[in-house]
């Protein structure tokens, strides 16, 4: 079982950046796909950022490209989604994610394929 708790969100104006961080528990993340999503009022749980095990491959919703960014520290037990650029329509609540797969790495873009969540980081964005 993964505990998974996010933290690093905010209310920020329109170009400013954010960091939000998802801090893992009771299992080491090595083995584990990592992912964030994120739910604005009155929508579904959209797909953001995914990161494979071993960090060898990563894959952003077009929204993102180009500024949000995806990392793990296998050794810390985090991921990390590094937010540039920030704009209105990013505002939601962020959800991190984890799911265990063995080799060989591989990705995952929906909700469904994940079996851990963290609580939900709220992150506003005014413009």
């Amino acid at each position: 079982q993964v505990q998974l708790v996010g933290s690093g969100g905010g209310v920020v104006q329109a170009g400013d950046s954010l960091r939000l961080s998802c801090a893992a528990s009771g299992r080491t993340l090595t083995d584990y796909i990592v992912g964030w999503f994120r739910q604005a009022p009155g929508k579904e749980r959209d797909f953001v950022a995914t990161l494979s095990q071993g960090g060898y491959y990563t894959n952003y919703a077009d929204s993102v490209k180009g500024r949000f960014t995806i990392s793990r520290d296998d050794s810390e037990n985090t991921m990390f989604l590094q937010m540039n650029n920030l704009k209105p329509e990013d505002t939601a609540i962020y959800y991190c994610a984890a799911d265990y797969s063995q080799i060989p790495p591989v990705m995952r873009q929906t909700a469904a394929e994940y079996a851990y969540w963290g609580q939900g980081i709220q992150v506003t964005v005014s413009s």
